[in-house]
Protein backbone atom coordinates (compact mmCIF):
# COMPACT_ATOMS: atom_id res chain seq x y z
CA UNK A 1 0.00 0.00 0.00
CA UNK A 2 1.19 3.33 -0.79
CA UNK A 3 2.20 5.72 1.89
CA UNK A 4 0.26 8.69 2.63
CA UNK A 5 1.60 11.56 2.20
CA UNK A 6 2.24 13.71 5.89
CA UNK A 7 2.46 17.40 6.76
CA UNK A 8 5.81 17.55 5.41
CA UNK A 9 4.87 16.12 2.38
CA UNK A 10 2.50 19.19 1.36
CA UNK A 11 5.12 21.52 2.02
CA UNK A 12 7.07 22.70 -1.22
CA UNK A 13 9.75 20.53 -1.46
CA UNK A 14 9.18 19.07 -5.29
CA UNK A 15 11.72 19.03 -8.10
CA UNK A 16 11.20 19.15 -11.52
CA UNK A 17 12.18 16.46 -13.26
CA UNK A 18 12.82 15.49 -17.34
CA UNK A 19 9.12 15.51 -18.45
CA UNK A 20 7.60 15.81 -21.95
CA UNK A 21 7.69 19.77 -23.13
CA UNK A 22 4.39 20.88 -23.66
CA UNK A 23 2.69 18.80 -21.36
CA UNK A 24 0.92 19.99 -18.36
CA UNK A 25 3.26 18.60 -15.74
CA UNK A 26 4.00 22.32 -13.65
CA UNK A 27 7.66 22.52 -14.79
CA UNK A 28 5.93 25.47 -16.71
CA UNK A 29 3.94 27.29 -14.00
CA UNK A 30 5.32 30.54 -12.10
CA UNK A 31 4.22 31.34 -8.46
CA UNK A 32 3.57 34.81 -9.12
CA UNK A 33 0.81 33.89 -10.95
CA UNK A 34 -1.29 33.57 -7.98
CA UNK A 35 -1.52 36.94 -6.74
CA UNK A 36 -3.60 38.30 -3.94
CA UNK A 37 -4.21 41.53 -5.19
CA UNK A 38 -5.73 40.02 -8.97
CA UNK A 39 -6.48 37.11 -8.15
CA UNK A 40 -5.23 33.17 -10.13
CA UNK A 41 -3.92 34.40 -13.25
CA UNK A 42 -5.68 32.03 -15.89
CA UNK A 43 -5.41 34.20 -18.96
CA UNK A 44 -2.79 35.12 -21.53
CA UNK A 45 -0.83 31.96 -21.06
CA UNK A 46 -0.09 29.09 -22.86
CA UNK A 47 -2.55 25.72 -22.35
CA UNK A 48 0.80 23.87 -20.32
CA UNK A 49 1.19 27.06 -18.27
CA UNK A 50 -2.19 27.45 -17.22
CA UNK A 51 -2.86 25.89 -13.28
CA UNK A 52 -6.73 24.82 -14.81
CA UNK A 53 -4.89 22.68 -17.20
CA UNK A 54 -2.12 21.55 -14.88
CA UNK A 55 -4.01 20.25 -11.86
CA UNK A 56 -6.48 18.33 -13.62
CA UNK A 57 -3.45 16.76 -16.10
CA UNK A 58 -2.48 16.08 -12.43
CA UNK A 59 -5.34 14.54 -11.15
CA UNK A 60 -6.11 12.56 -14.30
CA UNK A 61 -3.18 10.73 -14.39
CA UNK A 62 -3.57 9.59 -10.97
CA UNK A 63 -7.33 8.92 -11.00
CA UNK A 64 -7.99 8.63 -14.40
CA UNK A 65 -9.46 10.93 -16.86
CA UNK A 66 -13.53 12.52 -16.01
CA UNK A 67 -12.05 15.58 -14.03
CA UNK A 68 -14.30 19.02 -14.47
CA UNK A 69 -13.04 22.12 -14.21
CA UNK A 70 -15.47 24.80 -13.01
CA UNK A 71 -14.25 28.68 -11.38
CA UNK A 72 -15.26 32.14 -10.27
CA UNK A 73 -14.19 34.49 -11.81
CA UNK A 74 -13.76 35.58 -15.37
CA UNK A 75 -10.97 37.70 -17.78
CA UNK A 76 -7.58 36.93 -17.40
CA UNK A 77 -7.54 36.33 -13.01
CA UNK A 78 -9.70 33.85 -11.37
CA UNK A 79 -10.76 34.04 -7.90
CA UNK A 80 -11.48 30.53 -7.15
CA UNK A 81 -10.93 27.01 -9.11
CA UNK A 82 -11.94 23.38 -8.54
CA UNK A 83 -12.00 19.98 -10.23
CA UNK A 84 -14.75 17.58 -9.46
CA UNK A 85 -15.51 14.00 -10.76
CA UNK A 86 -17.86 13.17 -13.53
CA UNK A 87 -18.71 10.58 -12.89
CA UNK A 88 -19.83 11.24 -9.36
CA UNK A 89 -21.70 14.22 -10.89
CA UNK A 90 -23.33 11.72 -13.14
CA UNK A 91 -24.72 9.94 -10.55
CA UNK A 92 -27.13 12.32 -8.98
CA UNK A 93 -30.56 11.69 -10.43
CA UNK A 94 -31.93 15.04 -9.85
CA UNK A 95 -28.67 17.30 -9.88
CA UNK A 96 -26.43 15.64 -12.59
CA UNK A 97 -26.71 18.88 -15.15
CA UNK A 98 -24.51 20.86 -12.61
CA UNK A 99 -21.67 21.18 -10.28
CA UNK A 100 -23.52 22.49 -7.03
CA UNK A 101 -24.23 19.34 -5.55
CA UNK A 102 -20.93 17.83 -5.83
CA UNK A 103 -17.93 17.75 -3.32
CA UNK A 104 -14.94 19.48 -4.85
CA UNK A 105 -11.05 19.79 -4.78
CA UNK A 106 -10.19 23.61 -4.55
CA UNK A 107 -7.96 26.36 -4.69
CA UNK A 108 -8.95 29.81 -3.62
CA UNK A 109 -7.37 32.93 -1.70
CA UNK A 110 -7.67 34.55 1.54
CA UNK A 111 -6.92 38.60 0.57
CA UNK A 112 -7.19 39.53 4.17
CA UNK A 113 -4.82 36.85 5.36
CA UNK A 114 -2.71 36.93 2.58
CA UNK A 115 -3.07 32.80 2.42
CA UNK A 116 -3.49 30.53 -0.67
CA UNK A 117 -5.45 27.89 -0.01
CA UNK A 118 -6.32 24.44 -1.17
CA UNK A 119 -8.23 21.53 -0.53
CA UNK A 120 -11.65 20.19 -0.42
CA UNK A 121 -15.41 22.03 -0.85
CA UNK A 122 -19.04 21.24 -0.67
CA UNK A 123 -21.77 23.37 -0.84
CA UNK A 124 -25.37 23.54 0.95
CA UNK A 125 -26.82 26.10 -1.17
CA UNK A 126 -29.82 27.69 -0.09
CA UNK A 127 -32.67 26.29 2.00
CA UNK A 128 -35.08 28.84 1.31
CA UNK A 129 -35.22 29.40 -2.14
CA UNK A 130 -33.88 32.66 -3.82
CA UNK A 131 -34.90 34.17 -6.82
CA UNK A 132 -32.08 32.06 -8.87
CA UNK A 133 -32.68 28.47 -7.46
CA UNK A 134 -30.02 26.33 -6.56
CA UNK A 135 -31.64 25.17 -3.45
CA UNK A 136 -30.31 22.10 -1.84
CA UNK A 137 -31.75 18.72 -3.37
CA UNK A 138 -31.89 15.24 -1.66
CA UNK A 139 -28.73 13.81 -3.76
CA UNK A 140 -26.51 16.61 -3.10
CA UNK A 141 -23.34 15.47 -1.36
CA UNK A 142 -23.96 17.99 1.29
CA UNK A 143 -25.76 15.11 3.25
CA UNK A 144 -23.51 12.73 3.02
CA UNK A 145 -20.63 15.42 4.77
CA UNK A 146 -23.30 16.59 7.33
CA UNK A 147 -23.95 12.24 8.46
CA UNK A 148 -20.49 12.19 8.59
CA UNK A 149 -19.99 14.45 11.55
CA UNK A 150 -20.40 12.27 14.04
CA UNK A 151 -17.69 9.75 16.20
CA UNK A 152 -17.06 6.89 15.03
CA UNK A 153 -17.88 7.71 11.20
CA UNK A 154 -14.81 7.89 8.63
CA UNK A 155 -15.08 11.84 8.28
CA UNK A 156 -14.50 12.12 11.95
CA UNK A 157 -11.14 10.15 11.87
CA UNK A 158 -9.87 12.02 8.59
CA UNK A 159 -10.66 15.49 10.11
CA UNK A 160 -9.19 14.83 13.30
CA UNK A 161 -6.13 13.52 10.96
CA UNK A 162 -6.12 16.89 9.01
CA UNK A 163 -6.40 19.20 11.60
CA UNK A 164 -4.77 18.12 14.48
CA UNK A 165 -1.88 16.36 12.87
CA UNK A 166 -1.37 17.47 9.08
CA UNK A 167 -2.16 21.39 9.65
CA UNK A 168 -5.50 21.83 7.86
CA UNK A 169 -8.22 24.28 8.34
CA UNK A 170 -12.06 23.61 8.05
CA UNK A 171 -14.71 26.51 7.46
CA UNK A 172 -17.99 26.26 7.65
CA UNK A 173 -20.58 28.94 7.13
CA UNK A 174 -22.20 31.55 4.17
CA UNK A 175 -18.48 32.83 3.14
CA UNK A 176 -19.24 36.03 5.28
CA UNK A 177 -19.21 34.26 8.74
CA UNK A 178 -17.92 30.80 9.02
CA UNK A 179 -17.00 29.03 12.09
CA UNK A 180 -12.99 28.11 11.68
CA UNK A 181 -11.78 25.29 13.55
CA UNK A 182 -7.78 24.68 13.45
CA UNK A 183 -5.44 22.48 15.39
CA UNK A 184 -5.66 24.53 18.67
CA UNK A 185 -9.78 25.07 18.31
CA UNK A 186 -11.25 21.92 17.22
CA UNK A 187 -13.06 19.77 19.48
CA UNK A 188 -14.83 17.32 17.44
CA UNK A 189 -17.44 16.72 14.59
CA UNK A 190 -20.02 17.70 16.79
CA UNK A 191 -19.15 21.21 16.99
CA UNK A 192 -19.09 21.21 12.86
CA UNK A 193 -23.02 19.30 13.26
CA UNK A 194 -23.43 22.63 15.45
CA UNK A 195 -22.32 25.22 12.98
CA UNK A 196 -24.41 23.29 10.21
CA UNK A 197 -27.68 23.60 12.10
CA UNK A 198 -26.68 27.54 12.85
CA UNK A 199 -26.33 28.53 9.14
CA UNK A 200 -29.65 30.76 8.06
CA UNK A 201 -31.81 29.03 5.43
CA UNK A 202 -31.66 31.97 3.00
CA UNK A 203 -27.88 32.15 2.58
CA UNK A 204 -25.71 30.16 0.28
CA UNK A 205 -23.69 27.60 2.54
CA UNK A 206 -20.55 25.32 2.51
CA UNK A 207 -17.44 23.46 3.95
CA UNK A 208 -14.44 23.75 3.48
CA UNK A 209 -11.29 21.65 4.21
CA UNK A 210 -7.68 23.41 3.51
CA UNK A 211 -4.53 23.63 3.40
CA UNK A 212 -3.04 27.49 4.41
CA UNK A 213 -0.23 27.90 2.59
CA UNK A 214 0.74 31.59 3.87
CA UNK A 215 2.48 33.92 1.28
CA UNK A 216 5.75 33.85 2.53
CA UNK A 217 6.09 30.20 2.03
CA UNK A 218 4.55 30.69 -1.43
CA UNK A 219 6.83 33.37 -2.72
CA UNK A 220 10.27 31.40 -1.37
CA UNK A 221 8.94 28.43 -3.65
CA UNK A 222 9.34 27.49 -7.17
CA UNK A 223 6.31 27.01 -9.67
CA UNK A 224 6.89 22.78 -9.76
CA UNK A 225 6.79 22.76 -5.76
CA UNK A 226 3.86 24.96 -5.25
CA UNK A 227 2.38 22.65 -8.04
CA UNK A 228 3.15 19.22 -6.37
CA UNK A 229 2.24 20.55 -3.18
CA UNK A 230 -1.09 21.20 -4.29
CA UNK A 231 -1.38 18.36 -5.75
CA UNK A 232 -0.20 16.59 -2.24
CA UNK A 233 -2.87 18.46 -0.33
CA UNK A 234 -5.45 17.40 -2.71
CA UNK A 235 -3.98 13.50 -2.18
CA UNK A 236 -4.94 14.04 1.99
CA UNK A 237 -8.49 14.93 1.27
CA UNK A 238 -9.85 12.84 -0.54
CA UNK A 239 -10.60 10.12 1.90
CA UNK A 240 -12.55 12.63 3.48
CA UNK A 241 -14.20 13.54 -0.46
CA UNK A 242 -14.86 10.14 -0.73
CA UNK A 243 -16.91 9.96 2.39
CA UNK A 244 -19.26 12.31 1.03
CA UNK A 245 -19.62 11.09 -2.49
CA UNK A 246 -21.84 9.11 -4.32
CA UNK A 247 -18.72 7.61 -6.58
CA UNK A 248 -15.24 7.74 -4.35
CA UNK A 249 -12.22 8.47 -6.44
CA UNK A 250 -9.89 5.11 -6.73
CA UNK A 251 -6.34 5.47 -7.70
CA UNK A 252 -5.34 4.02 -10.99
CA UNK A 253 -3.28 0.76 -10.28
CA UNK A 254 0.06 2.82 -11.45
CA UNK A 255 -0.27 6.21 -11.44
CA UNK A 256 2.80 7.55 -13.67
CA UNK A 257 4.82 9.68 -11.03
CA UNK A 258 4.71 13.09 -11.30
CA UNK A 259 5.92 14.42 -7.71
CA UNK A 260 2.94 13.86 -6.10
Amino acid sequence: MKKRASRRDILPLSKAGKLAPGLPTGEAFRPEWIDFQRGIRVGNLEPHERITQILKYRLEQLYGPGFITDRWGRGVYWQWICWLPRANRQAKPLSSSYNFGCAKLFIGLDREKRVFQFGLQVERGYLASPPTGNTLQKDWDWHRLVRGFRKGSVLEAELARLIRREGFVAELGDWERNAVFDADTYTGPAALAAAARRQPRGRWVGFQLYYPMPERELRSSGGYEVVGAIAAGFQEVVPAMNACMQVPLEPRERPPQLGL
